[in-house]
């Protein structure tokens, strides 16, 4: 089913983001991990979260849930490190799942474990965590070498050093999970600086890690005691929103709660070489991942480079610096985002395709794009294709141009943000 979004007038008013998907995927593994009850309080519900959950439960974990959609209480009791279950498990579309947990499964002293999900999973490769993990004496097989399924038998595990050929926070948390049960030390050498979310949650629940010099190491445990982890609100989320309120002239909000760990706020600098009227209010810290207020006005921007360190950063945001690219005076480069392409869709390919389609002058470069702003967007019609941040970024991109973008397939968007629709209406309405 289609839905339309038509340019909007200003957009006002207070919004909390719901919870971090990132996050939340990585507290089910590891209160599931852990010794004992876990509660995860704010886990995001979703799609993708869901699918955690059910593949949790699928190895022996019990987990009982409030229900509720974004102040969530999640109740996990863990197997321990090396209780995992037999199962077949399906991870429906959830990337992170399907690059996470094949690092637990692996270093299990028994069992086998099947990992599919579905047609958009299917063409996601898992070759970038299967070719480490052999290294470490991982027994894995899969479709063509680097498709799922994934067969996972579990087998003992040594640590390595091992160095990222591209930074990627899924395979070095893979790898630093599987380290947990391998004998000797594991290290991960990073090219740049990825999320930190693994790492900040394993040590809080009682791993011995190293972190320094670009490399973080792990050593063997014996088990985890996770006590309660708070789960922040999203700001890949919230992004959307920004860029509404950066875009939509007039327009003034205020998001609040929002996750601010610096590994993941890169976008905030970028916005900022733009032009972008933004302010942060950090909150009193409170459990390892840092939040904060953002107050976003409509704001006059400029084109900017992007590459290097600071796409990591932002990785999932910029498919919005390109759209706002369409919008600022100049252009806009974004490069060294190959990355793009190993996304729910090849982000590179469908953002320039989504851009275009609606009018913009945007040319697809094999690691990134090239965009040239100054008229905005006509509008048009944007099919996702089952990538829910592209429907999000259709839904933006409507209130924006000048004739509006009608989405099919708006749906997707449930993936990672059941309410969004109902929330960007209610900043329209206010």
């Amino acid at each position: 089913m289609a839905t339309r979004f038509d340019s909007a007038g200003p957009l006002r008013g207070a919004l909390r983001p719901p919870p971090d998907k990132s996050v939340s995927h990585r507290a089910a593994l590891i209160a599931a991990m852990g010794e004992g009850e876990t509660v995860i309080s704010g886990y995001l519900d979703s799609g993708d979260t869901r699918s955690t959950l059910a593949a949790i439960a699928a190895i022996g974990a019990e987990v009982e849930g409030d229900g509720a959609a974004v102040t969530s209480r999640v109740r996990v009791r863990g197997v321990g490190l090396r209780g995992a279950r037999e199962a077949a498990i399906d991870v429906g579309n959830a990337g992170t799942l399907l690059r996470l947990l094949p690092g637990w499964l692996a270093g299990q002293e028994r069992g086998a474990w099947t990992l599919d999900g579905d047609e958009s999973i299917r063409r996601r490769p898992v070759d970038r965590i299967a070719e480490p993990l052999r290294e470490m004496g991982a027994r894995l097989r899969c479709r063509d070498d680097r498709l799922p399924p994934l067969r996972i038998d579990g087998a003992p595990l040594h640590g390595i050093s091992y160095e990222l050929p591209v930074a990627s926070a899924q395979v070095k948390s893979c790898l630093l999970l599987a380290g947990l049960l391998a004998e000797g030390q594991t290290t991960v050498v990073e090219p740049l600086p990825s999320r930190d979310h693994t790492e900040r949650m394993l040590a809080a629940a009682g791993a011995e890690l190293e972190r320094g010099d670009g490399a973080v190491a792990v050593k063997p445990a014996e088990r985890l005691e996770p006590a309660e982890i708070v789960v922040p609100g999203d700001f890949s989320s919230a992004a959307f929103f920004v860029a509404a309120a950066l875009l939509v002239p007039g327009s003034d909000i205020t998001l609040s709660g929002i996750g601010l760990n610096p590994t993941r706020t890169g976008l905030l600098g970028i916005l900022e070489r733009m032009g972008a009227e933004i302010e942060v209010e950090p909150e009193p810290a409170g459990g390892g991942e840092p939040s904060g207020r953002v107050r976003v006005r409509a704001s006059e921007l400029c084109g900017t480079e992007v590459g290097g360190g600071e796409v990591p950063l932002a990785i999932d945001e910029l498919p919005l610096v390109a759209l706002l690219a369409c919008f600022a005076e100049g252009e806009t480069i974004i490069r060294d985002a190959g990355e793009l392409r190993r996304k729910e869709s090849d982000r590179i390919a469908s953002v320039s395709e989504a851009l275009a389609a609606l009018g913009a002058r945007v040319e697809p470069t094999e690691d990134g794009m090239r965009i040239v702003g100054g008229d905005g967007l006509r509008g048009g019609i944007v099919d996702p294709r089952g990538d829910h941040r592209i429907a999000m970024l259709g839904a933006v991109a409507g209130l924006a141009s000048g004739e509006g973008v009608e989405v099919s397939g708006m749906d997707a968007a449930a993936i990672s943000y059941p309410g969004f629709e109902a929330d960007l209406a209610s900043l329209s309405r206010t």
